[in-house]
């Protein structure tokens, strides 16, 4: 007998044994493979490692509520407008009218658009801080984002707050047409008198980030810091290809390339950022002030 058939007997005689062996069941999603290496780890120590691969070191894409978890310290986050909602200004129909698309992405997600702000500490130093969550249709852009970014600079220059803003998106919202591309200008404005009171401001770069975002205050951080391998662009590789007629580097869009061209100041791990935050805050905040 050899060795397959002799486990399939044996498999036989234990759910011949067992009359509830055939409604065990399991829980979905124990086991997660790598998209990069292809390692297959047990969920929740991926989990403890900040949805990081422990072997490759691949960046899973995360929500804006672990973020918050990751970053900040305990019970610090104190969100801002969480009120804010967009509405349909066009009456916009793709393949569902826009209205409804924005239900589903609230009821999918249980936030009111694509990003969060609010007023947390990360070892004692109090920050201002948006988030943009990818979940939400792409962490596009809309007037509500715009607007939300917007109040968060602005009460962060009267509290003498620094900024620190974590992107991820498509770019701009196409479902409300100009009113997003107007938000490029809302929040640079915001952001520049937030500089003049001499308070500092950083964006971190996630996979990704592209279009009006890069186009406009992702790129306008006194630091501009990114995890690795994170896709940042403005116009896709294929579009740019067929402009200039031809083929663009592997890294192209990358962190690892963007720094190696002066357009970023630091690639952070995600496991290390919140520790690397708090060193560069030092360095503009009395931590005891």
């Amino acid at each position: 007998m050899s060795l397959s058939e002799w486990l399939a007997q044996k498999k036989n005689v234990a759910l011949s044994n067992n009359s509830n062996y055939r409604n065990v069941s399991f829980p979905n999603n124990l086991w997660i493979k790598c998209n990069k290496c292809n390692f297959l780890m047990y969920y929740k120590i991926l989990e403890a490692n900040f949805k990081v691969c422990p072997q490759c070191s691949y960046h899973f894409p995360t929500s804006s509520q672990d973020r918050i978890k990751y970053i900040f310290d305990l019970n610090s986050w104190q969100s801002l407008d969480t009120n804010l909602s967009s509405i349909d200004p066009l009456g916009f129909v793709d393949r569902k009218l826009y209205s409804n698309r924005l239900l589903h992405m609230k009821l999918k997600t249980g936030l009111s658009d694509a990003v969060q702000t609010g007023i947390a500490s990360v070892f004692n130093i109090s920050v201002a801080c948006g988030i943009m969550d990818f979940r939400f249709m792409g962490g596009s852009m809309g007037s509500v984002v715009g607007e939300k970014l917007t109040r968060l600079v602005e009460k962060a220059t009267c509290l003498h707050l620094p900024v620190v803003i974590l992107c991820a998106s498509g770019g701009a919202r196409m479902q409300e047409g100009i009113l997003s591309l107007m938000q490029m200008a809302k929040i640079s404005s915001a952001l520049y008198k937030h500089s003049q009171a001499s308070l500092p401001y950083f964006t971190i770069l996630t996979s990704p980030t592209t279009g009006g975002v890069t186009a406009s205050f992702a790129m306008l951080g006194d630091l501009i810091i990114a995890e690795p391998k994170a896709l940042i662009a403005f116009a896709g590789r294929r579009v740019i290809e067929q402009t200039i007629k031809e083929d663009l580097p592997d890294n192209f869009q990358t962190s690892e390339y963007l720094f190696k061209h002066g357009f970023i100041d630091l690639i952070v791990p995600r496991t290390e950022l919140r520790v690397q935050l708090y060193k560069l805050l030092s360095l503009y905040v009395n931590p005891c002030g």
